[in-house]
């Protein structure tokens, strides 16, 4: 019994629904550091100025971090010549770095205050 004979049969397939609550520490995991996104979580409130700062530093070097590993996995293309869509690739996640960096300039500067 193949997909196509369920679907004949009336069956559903879906997926039962799964129930995925996006945390302030899940968030600073997958690396996004941007105050006004992080300031959406109702604790966020609840720290000090300098705990939401050790946030947005965390989830500043996950971000860093990721995207070096992009960088890596790309890198390790065997023949770039074969695929010249991966040098546009690379550049865009150097940019991100780069941005990635001066961001955490700033908010250095901001939370320095």
């Amino acid at each position: 019994m193949g997909f196509e004979d369920s679907l004949e049969k009336g069956q559903s397939s879906q997926k039962p629904a799964v129930s995925v609550k996006m945390t302030l520490q899940k968030a600073v995991d997958m690396g996004e550091y941007d105050p006004k996104y992080l300031s959406t979580f109702p604790e966020w409130y609840t720290l000090s100025r300098h705990i939401q700062f050790q946030f947005i530093t965390k989830a500043n070097d996950n971000r860093r971090k990721q995207l070096l590993m992009q960088y890596a996995e790309m890198n390790n293309v065997l023949d770039f010549r074969l695929k010249p869509e991966m040098q546009k690739a690379i550049k865009n996640v150097l940019d991100q770095v780069k941005k990635v960096d001066k961001d955490r300039e700033a908010l250095l500067i901001e939370y320095s205050k």
